[in-house]
This record gives C-alpha cells, structure tokens and sequence, in this order.
C-alpha cells in the first residue's frame, strides 16, 4: 500500500508515463500562489545561422523526465523548497516580426512577473533573454551570471539589433543588467573582427575567455562569479553552446573546445548564494542531435538552476 502511495505524486511515477512536463511538475495556467514558473520559450527568430531551436523547449521537457526531486551534490530539492509548476510556454503569434515576437514574449513575463512568480527557462536562442529581462528587471538593473562560448555584446546584422548575438547589448543600453555586475563565462571561438567583443570590456564587463578559464579552474571561477555578481538581485543564462561540442551538438553555432558538463553543473552549483532573481537554458536545438543528448543535457542544467534559483528564493523568505 505504501508503494501506491508515493504514486500520487507524478515524479515518483515512471517516467515514461503521463504528458511531458519541466521536471515532471505540475502544469497550471494559473499563476495565483506559485513561486518558481518553468517557461518555454519556444522562438528562434534571432538566429543567424542555424535554426533549430524553437524546438528546444519541448524536448527539453521530454528529457527532463529523467531528472528526480532532490539534487544529490547539494542536497537542494526545489520542489520541497517552494511552490514550482510548468505554466506552458511563451509561445508568439507574429514569429515571422522579430521585434513584435519580443514584446509578445515580454508581455508574458510581465504578467508571471506581476503575479510574484520567480521565472526558470527554456529556449530557444538567445534574444529570447532581452524580453525576459525587460520583464523582470525593468525596476532596477540586475546583474548577470551568463555561461556562453559568445559574450553576445554584438551590435547590428544584417539590418537587425535584435538576433541571438546582441542581447546584452541592448540590455545595457536599456539599463536592464549592470555591466560592472556582468561575468561572462566560456568565450572562445573564432572571429571574423578581433574588436567583436569590445563593447563587453569597454562596459566593464568581466570576461572570462576559454584559455583563463583553465588557467583559473573552476573553484577560482566561481569566487569570480561571487565577486562580480555580489549581493544584489542576478539573473543566471545558460547556452548550451559554453559546452564544447562533444556535450552538446543540438546546438545552432557550436564552438571546439569549451567547457565540459561536470564543470558546468559545479560552476551553477557554485553559484548558490547568490540573490538569484531568474534563470534560463538557451540555444537547444534537437534536429542537431536525434540522439536527444544535448537536450538531456538542457534539462540537467535548466534542474541545477532551478535548484539554486529555489534555495535563493527560500533564502529571501527567511530574512
């Protein structure tokens, strides 16, 4: 009888059974009492190369049936921690508008936003970040924990502001995040102007390119992270693409030599502490990868910020 009983709650139940939702949690269209809201953002008008990753968000939901309650590094179980459901995605009605697709998206986290619930994310690429932050940052610049083989800090292409390679950008100029309060993670690759990335270190943002991050090691690189970031309200991304390629090849602009899981999963974890205010998963593109890896590997590290944005906001609760 004991065994049926643990039934009743839908992560105990087999994984292969019931509709896929984020983490298995409850789907609810009613904002009202929750806390922690995973969202799909299911849009990669942004991209300027490969598409792909409007797909992101459903796979994701489908591998993330493998992940379970409680966080067994950190012993965090974010469904114990606060109120958390799947609330569906932030899905637009005029995809083929770039600048339209991201109001769309922003009204939506407005409305999660009024309601009091903290947003953990799923992608799509990466412009997808700008709305969000327009939603929930709009009262105060926040800082930002962004992991990426990219600082995205580019500016037009191709007579667009607005793609996946220039969100932060224009999240200084719309004084959303605070660039002295901004640590970007991961960044490699080649380059086609050695001054693409000028306006991250002109803003003074901290930069930590491939070849420093191993210079430093992880535990280094999450003090930077705590340093950086300090005690005001961040905001943590996650592009897949920070990952080296053999981790994540549903990916829509891969670059050799990146980061690998487990150095992924520690610096999240490592950021526990932090005044966590949201978070999100960016740029999984599964026609990339019919094996359904990269997007396995979207739902562990979308788990490990949800697990940290609950304990941040369990921590506000108790002050």
């Amino acid at each position: 009888m004991y065994q049926y009983e643990a039934y009743n709650d839908p992560i105990q139940r087999p994984r292969y059974t019931g509709l896929p939702t984020f983490m298995r949690a409850p789907y609810r269209e009613d904002y009202e009492g929750l806390d922690i809201a995973l969202v799909g953002v299911p849009f990669d008008g942004g991209v300027t190369n490969r598409t792909g990753a409007r797909h992101g968000p459903r796979e994701i939901r489908n591998q993330s049936s493998l992940m379970r309650r409680r966080n067994q590094a950190n012993g965090i179980s974010p469904h114990d921690l606060c109120s958390v459901a799947d609330v569906g995605d932030a899905w637009v009605q005029s995809p083929f508008h770039l600048e339209k697709s991201l109001d769309e998206i922003c009204h939506f986290y407005e409305r999660l936003h009024s309601a009091g619930a903290v947003p953990v994310s799923a992608g799509g690429d990466h412009s997808v970040t700008l709305p969000i932050l327009r939603a929930i940052a709009k009262d105060e610049p926040v800082g930002l924990i962004h992991f990426d083989a990219h600082c995205d800090t580019g500016d037009d292409y191709l007579g667009s502001k607005f793609h996946h390679g220039a969100p932060f950008r224009r999240a200084v100029e719309e004084g959303l995040i605070d660039p002295l309060r901004t640590i970007q993670i991961g960044i490699r690759g080649t380059l086609n102007d050695l001054d693409q990335w000028k306006f991250s270190h002109d803003a003074g943002m901290r930069v930590i390119y491939m070849d420093e991050f191993y210079e430093l090691g992880v535990k280094a690189v999450i003090e930077e992270i705590h340093r950086v970031a300090g005690e005001g309200p961040c905001y943590l991304t996650f592009d897949v693409d920070g990952l080296d390629p053999v981790y994540a090849s549903g990916t829509g602009t891969p670059e050799v030599g990146g980061f690998s899981t487990v150095e992924a999963q520690l610096m999240i974890r490592g950021c526990q502490g932090l005044n966590l205010i949201g978070g999100d998963v960016v740029e999984v593109a599964p026609p990339f990868d019919p094996s359904g890896n990269t997007a396995l590997t979207g739902a562990t590290m979308m788990f490990e910020i949800l697990c940290v944005v609950a304990d941040a906001l369990a921590a506000r609760r108790s002050v």
